[in-house]
């Protein structure tokens, strides 16, 4: 399964005389027109020189040309470092990427990939990033602490799935009492819905259980192993472990209990100083869902690679499409750019659960991390 710890578009400086050209490119068809018509009349005087000066000035000509070229597509171009998880839940920004809907807006994306959004957080807080797709349940954690952070937008309605094996015994989630559970990071936002609402439905607390907190790809190698009874992931994890090794799930928290997992994040200070890059931003991954949602197709085909090693995923039945599976994993997910008032209410409930888990320092209004500027001002 392949890894991208770190993507960057950064174009290498392939023409150093670019940045010393002085001659101001809205002049190029001028300054042609005089050396054909002035100086090529000197040339005439000598053949030797004549030759030497006009190769000269053919390559002094297409150096103008190459760095007005280069200018003229880069000029308003601007960096931006964006952290994500290689998770179907990050799809947006993923295909913002591969698809070029990011330098379709004008940014030289950074793509840096983390493997929890805990880590992430840290990151956006540390300014080491401009922003993120993540949890929000991250900028909740932080702005109890005092953090400076804005959710913006938003990214893809939760989908978590507990996966058991085809032969177990495990039917529902009251029968993980006393079982092994892999799941993501504690702290996350697979952790608190997980506490918060799916155990404790079933009146069932973390200690009811034994867990192990582990990354979605490692929790299916566990739980196929045997190692663990029960694995708690996102997709396309949940699709891949179905068809490799048959696992079945139990429960889909989407289904029952639907809430905005991931959301774009940034901090404050980023966005006072360049609200333009942010909304750029929001602007390409907003592309990249209306392609999520309309067509899984073509969003498959770009992303298959960031999940699946080759053409095909081998399963007990024969090798099926690749492409075919991460389409029926974006199928299976809600992506949306537009936070509503009952995500926001939702949102609200699952900050109110962290405090009383203990996990907040203090009560959080959701609504002061919110900045909706961009999204207002798309629905006009």
């Amino acid at each position: 399964m392949p890894q991208f710890s770190k993507i960057s578009l950064t174009p290498p400086l392939t023409n150093p005389f670019s940045v010393t050209i002085i001659f101001p490119c809205l002049y190029l068809d001028l300054i042609v027109f005089q050396l054909i018509q002035g100086d090529v009349q000197m040339i005439k005087t000598s053949k030797l020189v004549g030759r030497q000066l006009f190769t000269f000035f053919l390559i002094a000509i297409l150096m103008i040309i190459s760095a007005c070229s280069n200018s003229s597509g880069s000029a308003s171009e601007k960096k931006i470092r964006i952290g994500y998880l290689n998770v179907m839940d990050d799809a947006q920004a993923l295909l913002a990427y591969d698809g070029g809907y990011y330098k379709a807006a004008g940014l030289d994306a950074e793509m840096v990939q983390f493997s929890s959004g805990t880590d992430l957080i840290k990151a956006i807080v540390g300014g080491q990033l401009d922003a993120g797709v993540l949890g929000f349940t991250n900028a909740v954690t932080w702005a109890a602490q005092g953090a400076d952070l804005k959710v913006v937008g938003g990214a893809q309605l939760g989908f978590h799935s507990i996966l058991v094996n085809k032969d177990s015994d495990i039917q529902t989630v009251a029968d993980l009492k006393g079982r092994t559970l892999a799941s993501q990071k504690q702290g996350s936002t697979a952790d608190v819905v997980l506490n918060g609402v799916v155990l404790a439905e079933e009146n069932l607390v973390r200690e009811d259980l034994n867990m192990v907190y582990v990354e979605p790809q490692n929790a299916i190698q566990s739980l196929h192993a045997g190692q663990v009874d029960a694995a708690f992931v996102f997709e396309p994890f949940d699709k891949i472990a179905q068809l490799q090794f048959e696992a079945r799930q139990i429960y889909e928290i989407g289904s029952v209990w639907p809430f905005p997992c991931m959301v774009v994040i940034t901090s404050g200070e980023v966005l006072e100083k360049d609200r333009d890059m942010i909304n750029r931003m929001l602007d390409a991954q907003k592309e990249a869902i209306d392609v999520l949602e309309n067509n899984s197709q073509e969003a498959a085909e770009i992303l298959t690679p960031r999940f699946i090693g080759g053409d095909t995923l081998d399963t007990p039945n024969g090798p099926v499409s690749a492409v075919e599976v991460i389409k029926e994993s974006i199928d299976s997910q809600i992506f949306n750019w537009e936070l509503t008032e009952d995500q926001i209410k939702r949102m609200q409930e699952i900050s109110d659960i962290m405090l009383e888990q203990g996990s907040l320092e203090k009560a959080v209004n959701v609504e002061d991390l919110l900045d909706l500027t961009w999204q207002n001002e798309i629905k006009g």
